[in-house]
């Protein structure tokens, strides 16, 4: 009796940790990367150029995405005081994006016995294997910022957001964009440590 007191107290822990763990709201990645030898206080104007979408799987509209990254990014660029302008105005930055998602199948087997398999063996002993197969939705979203007259990146933003509910996913993924051009542009400690890493990441024979 003692054993089945145990067990109905573990299940019932179980129970509960699965429900704290599903109720836990999935947090994004955001990587940032730039390039560190450039002056970010010359930059005054940028333009928005569009970019690449693989959503199709998600059934949303391209314009749709266009638009919401369009209005994301230059709302955090002008409360850096840049201005924004037509990309045949020649401006010091263009902002292009690229977004995608992808499905994560995992599947775990495990083996299980009948219902008599810890009283019958040999030959009318069975076994059969359960089948447990789970998915997973990433979106991935990349901002950049690119300078026009050495025609490289300048600057870039990388969100990987877990989708668990696709109407709430702009939302959060607003909330991502802010978050991340707080580091737009790089503070001095920012730069100094992107030069130690590309330092360190360079190859010997430079």
């Amino acid at each position: 009796m003692q054993v089945v007191k145990n067990w109905g107290a573990n299940r019932r822990l179980l129970a509960l940790f699965s429900l704290l763990v599903f109720a836990m709201p999935a947090s994004a990645k955001i990587v940032l990367d730039f390039d560190p030898s450039l002056d970010f206080s010359k930059y005054k104007t940028f333009a928005f150029i569009g970019g690449v979408d693989s959503l199709v799987a998600l059934q949303v509209n391209p314009d749709l995405i266009s638009n919401r990254v369009h209005r994301a990014a230059s709302r955090e660029l002008l409360k850096k005081g840049l201005r924004e302008v037509q990309p045949g105005e020649h401006p010091d930055l263009v902002v292009r994006y690229w977004a995608n998602s992808q499905t994560k199948l995992n599947v775990g087997t495990n083996a299980n016995w009948g219902p008599y398999g810890p009283y019958i063996g040999s030959y009318w002993g069975f076994m059969y294997d359960t089948v447990n197969a789970t998915s997973t939705r990433e979106g991935s979203l990349q901002i950049d910022l690119i300078d026009t007259q050495k025609k490289d990146l300048a600057w870039r933003l990388y969100l990987i957001r877990k989708i668990t509910n696709s109407d709430k996913i702009w939302k959060q993924a607003d909330g991502d964009i802010s978050k991340g051009f707080e580091s737009f542009p790089p503070s001095a400690k920012e730069i100094e440590a992107k030069q130690k890493e590309r330092q360190e990441h360079r190859p010997k024979s430079e």
